[in-house]
Formats: C-alpha cells, sequence, structure tokens
C-alpha cells in the first residue's frame, strides 16, 4: 500500500455507467482509494503518468486503443503498476492476448464486491485471480496438440513456400541465395517439423493446413 495505507486503483471502461458503479464500490472501501478514470485506452495511458495507480481495472473491449494494447502499453512503461482485466468477454484470444500483454488477473464483470476487492488485493501483493472460465482457457491452450508447422521459423517457411512452388533445392538456394548444404538442411528440418517423410507429402500437409500463402 501507500504511504496512507490505501491502495491506489484506476478505472478503465468506455461505459459511464459502469465507471459510476464501481466508483461507488470504492466509497465502501477503507484501504481502496479511486484516484482516476478512463473512458478509453489512450487516456489510461495518459492518466497513469499523473495518477500513479497501484492498480488499474481494465476493460477490454473499447474503441480505439482495446484494453490488451493498453495493458501493454502500461505494462513496458510501469511494469509496477498491477493490470486487472475486468471484462465480460472470455473468448480465448481476448484472455491470452491480455495475459501476455501483461495483466497480472483476469476477472468477469459479475464478481462480487467482495471478490473484486479480494482481486484488487492480491493484484497489489503481486498474486494472480482468474476467473473460472480464464482457467479454462490457458489449461485448452496448454493441453490441445499444437497445429502442423507452429514452430517453423520464418526461414523455414520461406523454403516450404518454394516447396509448394516446386522448385529443387538448387533453384531454392538460388531465389534465396543460400549454398546447396544450407537449402538441404532446411529442407531436412522442414520435413521433420511437419512429420513428412517426403517433399511432396510436406507440400500437402502445408496446403492442407494453409502454412503458405
Amino acid at each position: 500500500m501507500t504511504a496512507r495505507g490505501k491502495i491506489r486503483v484506476m478505472l478503465v471502461d468506455d461505459h459511464a455507467v459502469v465507471r459510476r458503479g464501481l466508483g461507488a464500490f470504492f466509497l465502501t472501501s477503507d484501504d481502496l482509494q479511486l484516484v482516476g478514470e478512463a473512458a478509453g485506452g489512450e487516456e489510461a495511458v495518459r492518466l497513469c503518468e499523473s495518477s500513479r495507480p497501484d492498480v488499474v481495472l481494465m476493460d477490454l473491449v473499447m474503441p480505439g486503443m482495446d484494453g490488451v494494447q493498453a495493458t501493454r502499453a502500461i505494462h513496458e512503461r510501469w511494469p509496477h503498476i498491477r493490470v486487472i482485466a475486468l471484462t465480460s468477454f472470455e473468448t480465448d484470444e481476448l484472455v491470452q492476448g491480455a495475459l501476455q500483454a501483461g495483466a497480472i488477473s483476469y476477472l468477469l464483470k459479475n464478481v462480487t464486491a467482495l471478490e473484486l476487492a479480494e482481486a484488487i488485493r492480491a493484484a497489489h501483493a503481486g498474486r494472480s485471480t482468474l476467473a473460472p472460465e480464464a482457467t479454462e482457457v490457458l489449461v485448452r491452450a496448454a493441453t490441445q496438440p499444437k497445429p502442423p508447422g507452429h514452430d517453423l521459423t520464418g526461414r523455414e517457411r520461406e523454403v516450404l513456400a518454394l516447396l509448394v512452388q516446386g522448385l529443387s533445392n538448387g533453384e531454392i538456394a538460388e531465389r534465396l541465395v543460400l549454398t546447396h548444404s544450407t537449402v538441404k538442411f532446411h529442407v531436412s528440418n522442414v520435413l521433420s517439423k511437419l512429420g513428412a517423410s517426403s517433399r511432396a507429402q510436406a507440400v500437402a500437409v502445408a496446403v492442407r493446413h494453409k502454412l503458405v500463402n
């Protein structure tokens, strides 16, 4: 907490009614202090400079700079500020995007006042709080099989694209300005990563899974 013993919190939401409701919640908390409100991501980043919050409650779906972008900007500039994603949505893309951007917690707006207060205190102490729906997303991401080609490097994708075009190793070497041995090395890696036993099978996998344009 701050020297005054209160956790400084900023609200970011493009709906005024949501901000008013959450603002009223802070009036009942002895250890939480509302120090700023923002209606969008750009405003939130600007206010962090002057309001210096300890914790930011960040909506994610907003016009202009969305919550994921704002979270990333805040986390990069003020890594000590804890961002809690507070949203009505729990899509895989939003959950992973927010957490990868630096959010410490992910909550849905149906949380109770007590749960929200505890999540803010936990975030301030460096502890994460995840809605069950967000936890499910992370479990799915960790357990589902990776798609073919997910581990191809940029160069390997270039080589694969030329394989799809039917170029030989020599032609690929000329096109990419590489030695024949280097191209052979890349082709071998491509086949291995795609689980293919031949160039033709690698091309078939690439086309089936749209790994190249």
